[in-house]
């Protein structure tokens, strides 16, 4: 990394990997990058607070960052887990409002983070530079939908069985052994859920009890995916 925050790796071709700017020219991508900077962040290192101006949106290029909110008791909720090529903060970004909930790293990461200042440039040249932008909210949006469709209408075991089955593409072998490993704690994950670290680790060993995965720590080796889609249960 440089003196100026950037990566040493070429980032206008990391940003053409992105679904946000696949399209943008060269050019283009040279001047957003322009505009960006990445950090390298131990676990636990907060990206932003509650409160702190946004000027920016971020990418996580390397490792896990969680979204969190904090009741006024203290619990936290996950609200989001962003893994690598992942964004966040992007509709904040062009409310000119302060973040309104938290992000921290869950494992050591690299992030880059984009300036408001080069994507609002870019838009003035290419108003076709905000439909990918729309796009990518409207993506994060329909994802949260799908979150309140699960909490009301599923039960924990089945956002649990989903969960695990997240990965298995349509039309793939749902009858061979499946590997997964958990890309954070339990309890990150069984809070992303809406469930309690108990309740996540009881509903894993009686999966494994009734012989559909395996778990050994983070890595969980499901057995028959076909039949832990249907699994209800008792």
């Amino acid at each position: 990394m440089d003196n100026q925050g950037r990566p040493s790796f070429d980032l206008p071709r990391y940003l053409s990997a992105l679904p946000l700017f696949n399209d943008v020219a060269p050019q283009e991508l040279a001047r957003v990058a322009e505009g960006c900077t990445v950090r390298r962040l131990p676990r636990g290192q907060h990206v932003f607070r509650v409160g702190e101006p946004c000027e920016e949106f971020h990418v996580t290029v390397i490792g896990q960052v969680k979204l969190y909110a904090l009741s006024p008791g203290g619990q936290e909720k996950v609200i989001e887990i962003i893994g690598p090529g992942g964004t966040f903060a992007e509709a904040l970004m062009f409310t000119g409002r302060p973040y309104i909930i938290n992000a921290q790293t869950v494992t050591e990461a690299l992030v880059l983070s984009v300036g408001k200042a080069a994507v609002l440039a870019e838009i003035e040249r290419d108003p076709r530079f905000s439909l990918r932008m729309l796009a990518g909210i409207s993506r994060r949006l329909h994802g949260l939908v799908r979150d309140v469709e699960d909490y009301t209408l599923c039960s924990g075991a089945q956002r649990i069985i989903g969960y695990l089955l997240r990965d298995l593409e349509d039309g793939a072998a749902r009858n061979g052994p499946l590997n997964v490993s958990l890309p954070v704690s339990k309890a990150t994950i069984a809070s992303r859920l809406s469930l309690t670290p108990e309740y996540f680790s009881r509903v894993l060993h009686e999966l494994e009890s009734a012989g559909l995965i395996e778990i050994d720590r983070r890595d969980i080796r499901i057995l028959k995916p076909e039949a832990l889609s249907q699994y209800r249960m008792q």
